[in-house]
């Protein structure tokens, strides 16, 4: 029988493998070279600006069509008893924001009191509200808890569930509005009742997965690229959902207390969820402009006129973001003076 003949060693896996390791660390090293370059900070500053330019100019472009005297009528005219029923909705929505970083502090085990992290929470979510997560949600926040000897990266946790806190509702409101609300035809776009629907339903996919993997990893923390995020026990993350559905209606119920009922209040809630992720994408601090165009065209029709919807919006602007903002400055700056006193004090001892 005749021998066989070995076949020769192939190095062609291994030559693969190299070539492909290296032009991903070719491909990664470019582009780690363009981000270093000189020019990238001002080309990334220099789109981030005509972006805004561009958003600013539709928004004063929208504005001018608006009859604002008329607008000024219909707010003067809302009743008092609204605008106070509006406030206390308000109110209520800032308190249960502010219960989303005890939820952190349950699962992260910092030791300040129920009552102080609380105060740090609706402290800072005004900032948030009206001049971005970078300065409510990182600067405000941050220096609040560092003040009181949280570490930063318990901190980082303590905001992280805050966040998810937030969206996790958000998503089961919305595939719920999805089945009870249609969304209308906005600047002739049209989007079909099976689409909307579709859509809703995966959205609403997302949060009962989170409470799934809750109740899968049963209070271990969950690990990516090593960094651990910490997740709680199912029913805690069920609380979770269900206090951030709470707040996300009672912003809507403020709405619809403003708009005087001359809406549907899930129409009001739409107007509430659909404003907040605009805001969001266009990063206008407090959204300020895109939730009056968002209201405009969902809510402005018939009898209720452009002017009596911007007369809401503005009220409803005025009591949820801008009197909170001043209350929680004032919080915040009796904070730093104190915190200024109490080093001076320790200073003058030494």
């Amino acid at each position: 029988m005749a021998a066989s003949t070995p076949r020769p060693l192939s190095l062609a896996p291994d030559v693969d493998r190299d070539m492909g390791g290296e032009a991903e660390r070719t491909t990664s090293g470019s582009w780690r070279g363009i981000t270093e370059r000189p020019w990238w900070p001002w080309l990334t500053r220099g789109v981030a600006l005509a972006f805004f330019a561009v958003v600013a100019w539709l928004i004063v472009r929208q504005a001018r069509t608006v009859d604002w005297p008329a607008v000024w009528q219909a707010l003067l005219a809302l009743p008092a008893s609204v605008l106070a029923v509006a406030g206390a909705l308000a109110l209520a929505s800032h308190c249960t924001y502010g219960t989303f970083d005890l939820i952190g502090r349950h699962c992260i085990g910092h030791r300040l009191s129920r009552t102080t992290t609380l105060g740090i929470a609706m402290t800072s979510y005004p900032f948030t509200l009206n001049l971005g997560s970078l300065i409510g949600g990182v600067g405000v926040r941050y220096r609040l808890y560092e003040r009181r000897g949280v570490n930063p990266g318990t901190i980082g946790q303590v905001v992280g569930t805050s966040i998810l806190t937030n969206w996790v509702g958000y998503l089961l409101l919305a595939a719920v509005l999805a089945w009870l609300w249609q969304l209308p035809t906005v600047a002739g776009w049209t989007v079909e009742l099976w689409q909307w629907r579709l859509g809703g339903t995966v959205l609403g996919c997302l949060p009962v997965a989170y409470v799934v993997l809750c109740a899968i990893r049963a209070g271990r923390a969950l690990t990516l690229r090593g960094h651990e995020f910490p997740l709680p026990r199912w029913p805690v993350a069920l609380w979770q959902v269900a206090v951030s559905a709470t707040n996300w209606m009672l912003m809507g119920a403020a709405l619809w207390t403003v708009l005087q009922g001359e809406v549907s209040y899930a129409a009001a809630l739409a107007t509430v969820l659909l404003g907040a992720v605009a805001g969001l994408v266009l990063r206008v601090p407090a959204g300020l402009g895109v939730l009056e165009a968002v209201g405009v065209a969902l809510l402005a029709h018939g009898a209720l006129g452009q002017d009596k919807v911007l007369a809401a919006l503005l009220a409803y602007r005025a009591l949820y973001y801008f009197l909170p903002l001043v209350l929680a400055a004032v919080a915040f700056g009796v904070a730093e003076l104190r915190w200024r006193r109490s080093e001076a004090a320790d200073d003058s001892k030494n």
